[in-house]
């Protein structure tokens, strides 16, 4: 009985590191063209219509987010999004058509978080976004440090914002 639970648990073990391996080829495969070091700043025009740089967020890392609303994947992501946006820097950039929808989608569900209003995808495309959600976490100097494509979990994305956070301390400590 105990070589049976073995082999059963080695299995497991096996379809578990198949399944993060395929999801990490996946989000390689779709990030392939996404920028790398420095983030490409840009300026665009936040929801309430005052203007604003990716360059203003630097000091601390950041999370860059692009959604829609119409995104059913983005909407159940949209919590964490708005949980992280109280404790790191989240930028967010929606690629709607109408900001007035942004503004509705954002106010019925709560949320309250800086929103660019991205309707002919200009900022998605200097990103090489290929769908939505899409996330970016830059160290305090503006690099980037990780791409992630599709959903991503909160205690993922805490996980990276804390690591980007984390390797500016230890380069600054090593000299670099």
């Amino acid at each position: 009985m105990k070589g049976v639970k073995s082999r059963y648990r080695m299995r497991w073990l096996f379809e578990l590191a198949a399944f993060l391996l395929l999801i990490l080829l996946i989000n390689t495969w779709q990030s392939r063209d996404a920028p790398t070091g420095t983030a490409p700043d840009f300026t665009g025009t936040l929801l309430d219509g005052s203007r604003a740089a990716l360059s203003h967020f630097r000091g601390r890392p950041v999370l860059l987010h692009f959604w829609a609303t119409w995104c059913p994947v983005c909407a159940m992501e949209q919590g964490t999004i708005d949980a992280l946006a109280e404790e790191y820097q989240v930028v967010t950039v929606a690629i709607d058509d109408d900001s007035a929808a942004v503004q509705d989608y954002l106010r019925t569900r709560g949320f309250d978080y800086p929103v660019i209003h991205d309707p002919d995808g200009a900022i998605a495309r200097t990103y090489a976004i290929r769908g939505i959600p899409a996330s970016f976490v830059l160290d305090a100097e503006g690099r980037i440090r990780f791409v992630e494509m599709g959903y991503t979990t909160g205690l993922g994305l805490r996980l990276r914002l804390w690591w980007a956070g984390r390797n500016r301390h230890t380069m600054a400590a090593s000299g670099t």
